[in-house]
This record gives structure tokens, C-alpha cells and sequence, in this order.
């Protein structure tokens, strides 16, 4: 017979195995934990607390109003000055929506209910960078108007330029359209052409005493266009396409228009406008940020509004449009006559 204690090793097993799995799932854990506080560590607090260290140095935001060119001027001013301000700044959801889809913007952003919860303090801006910018007052600020002048962000140009840089599928989508209209041209140059028409066909002359391009503006800038560049290819974009099909002389072969006309993929048509080399524009945030992020020549229509408008209240060309950029003036007769159309 076998003795007794013969036994004993066979059940020690079963506890030994037991204790090996305990140290094992107990280390698995603690990795576990290690890993996520890394992760943790590396990403942006995006839902933070009042009174954690994420707050500490304060939390700013901009109002997300208006389209696309509002939202980027926004932004960029939000990112500007908050840096300046020594404080982190977060954006609301309404403009990560915006801007996300095309451009690789770093900045967090804040949940609803921190949105409801911060005890904001509203900073209205003007259009144009001021002195007072650079000491502004409060941990929890919120950012307000319609910012979109170079003169807030410009000194950090390359910053600004990588923020709103686009998404891969974006870039690729623009440059093979591009490429499609090179045809047999070996010396092209790409002008990418915005007409702003839209609610500001009425808005300027009813409202700010002003006009929007018209036919003679677009076929100058087109003329020193070509005039400088052997092979130029124009790329049309607009909110009004009829109208730029009837104004606008494609007869040369060397004008394409984009869009529907309806501005129902605004996001398509800023990306090819920045693309190209070179801009033309009329008037709008759409223009000016487009002329900024392809970095080429840009004309813009200059001096359209009458001298007693109430417009050069809030708006100063200066600081619109960058020095280099060159303008042309726009023919304010329809308003001297009476005419609004």
C-alpha cells in the first residue's frame, strides 16, 4: 500500500498553482494600470474639471459663429491669444464640427456640460489686434465676435499654417482635380478665383453702402494674371455660379468653374483655392483665408464701400488684407447713381 503522506505533495499543487496565478493576474494589473495612465498622460483632457491641474493655468474659448472663414479667424485668434494670455485654450463642439472634417487642429475640446458648467467671462473682440489683447484678465474666458485679421496670429504663421493643414483624403482630392486640368500646359499656374456673392449681393448696398465684385474687377486681376504667368489655369469657386458663368470670359480655354453654385460643399472649394498658387478673391473671410493658406499672389477688390459707411467701423483694410497683397479698386458708381443691383 502506499503511505499516507504520500499524498501530501498532490495537494500542495493546487495551492502553489493558485498562488502563481494571483502574482501573475496581480503584475498583469498593475501594467494594466501603468499603461492607461501613460495613455492617459498623452492625450488632451477633453473633459476636465474645475480645480484639476488641467484648469489650473485657466481654460479659454472662442464663440463658434458663422461659417467657415468666421470659424478659422476664430480659431486662429483663440489660439493666438490664448498663448499669448499664458492660458489653454479649448474649443466648443459646434467647431470641432466645422473645422475637423478638413483641417488637423490640435486644440481640445470641451464636452456640453463643461461648456454649461465653466463660469465664463465674455471678451468681445474687435477685428484687429490691440494692445489691451496682450492682458487680458480671467482664468475662464470666453472669446467673442468675429475675428479674422492677420494681426492677431501672423507672428505665428507656420503654427497657424499647421493647424490648418488638411487631411490627407482632402489634399488628394484637390491636387487630382487640379491635375485634371493641366491638359497638354507645361508651365501651369494655378489661380484659384472666389466671387462672393450670396446674401451680400443686398447686404453690402442696402446695409453697409458697399459693393461686390463685378465683371471689370474679375477681367483685370485675370489680366495680371496672365499678363505674368505663361500658362495660367483659373479655378472658379462661388456661391453664385450663374452669375460667374455669364460674367466671367472662359473663351481662352484657361477658366473652370467648380461647384454647383450653391455652396453646398464649401469645404471642396476652399480646398482647391488653397491649393492653387495663386489667389483671386472679391470680399469675404472665405477669400482672405483662402489667399492666406496658398501663400502665392493675392488680389483682392479694395475700397468698395462708400466713405461714410458703417462698415469702416468695424473693418480696417489693413488689417484685413496683408501688405503684400495687391488690391484693385472697386467701381462704387452703382452706388453713387442709386443703383443696387
Amino acid at each position: 500500500m502506499t503511505a499516507p503522506d504520500s499524498w501530501v505533495p498532490f495537494r500542495q499543487h493546487p495551492q502553489l498553482s493558485l498562488y502563481l496565478l494571483a502574482i501573475m493576474t496581480f503584475s498583469f494589473l498593475i501594467h494594466l494600470r501603468s499603461r492607461f495612465l501613460t495613455t492617459r498622460q498623452s492625450l488632451p483632457s477633453l473633459n476636465t474639471t474645475k480645480g484639476s491641474p488641467a484648469t489650473e493655468r485657466g481654460m479659454w474659448t472662442v464663440n463658434s459663429a458663422g461659417r467657415l472663414g468666421n470659424q478659422m479667424g476664430e480659431y486662429a485668434t483663440l489660439y493666438a491669444l490664448a498663448k499669448m494670455n499664458g492660458r489653454q485654450a479649448y474649443i466648443l463642439p459646434e467647431m470641432h464640427q466645422q473645422l475637423a472634417p478638413l483641417f488637423r487642429i490640435t486644440l481640445p475640446v470641451l464636452s456640453s456640460d463643461m461648456v454649461q458648467n465653466i463660469p465664463w467671462k465674455d471678451y468681445e473682440l474687435h477685428d484687429w489686434m490691440s494692445e489691451e489683447y496682450r492682458h487680458i484678465e480671467g482664468k475662464y474666458v470666453r472669446l467673442t465676435g468675429y475675428p479674422c485679421s492677420w494681426t492677431f496670429y501672423h507672428h505665428l504663421r507656420q503654427e497657424i499654417l499647421q493647424e490648418f493643414s488638411f487631411h490627407d483624403h482632402v489634399k488628394e482630392e484637390a491636387n487630382r482635380y487640379l491635375a485634371g486640368l493641366r491638359g497638354q500646359r507645361r508651365n501651369v499656374t494655378y489661380v484659384g478665383v472666389h466671387v462672393r456673392r450670396g446674401d451680400y449681393v443686398w447686404v453690402m448696398p442696402q446695409v453697409w453702402k458697399g459693393v461686390v465684385a463685378d465683371k471689370a474687377y474679375l477681367e483685370k486681376a485675370m489680366g495680371y494674371f496672365r499678363a505674368k504667368y505663361q500658362e495660367p489655369v483659373f479655378v472658379v469657386t462661388s456661391n453664385g455660379m450663374e452669375w460667374c458663368r455669364e460674367n466671367i470670359d472662359a473663351s481662352r480655354g484657361d477658366v473652370y468653374f467648380s461647384g454647383d453654385g450653391k455652396e453646398s460643399s464649401p469645404g471642396r472649394d476652399f480646398a482647391l483655392l488653397a491649393h492653387c498658387n495663386h489667389t483671386i478673391m472679391t470680399i469675404g473671410t472665405f477669400g482672405i483665408w483662402a489667399g492666406y493658406l496658398a501663400g502665392g499672389e493675392t488680389i483682392y477688390l479694395a475700397n468698395y464701400t462708400l466713405p461714410d459707411s458703417p462698415f469702416l467701423k468695424i473693418f480696417k483694410a489693413a488689417a484685413a488684407f496683408l501688405p503684400q497683397w495687391i488690391g484693385i479698386d472697386a467701381d462704387l458708381s452703382p452706388l453713387q447713381s442709386g443703383a443696387t443691383s
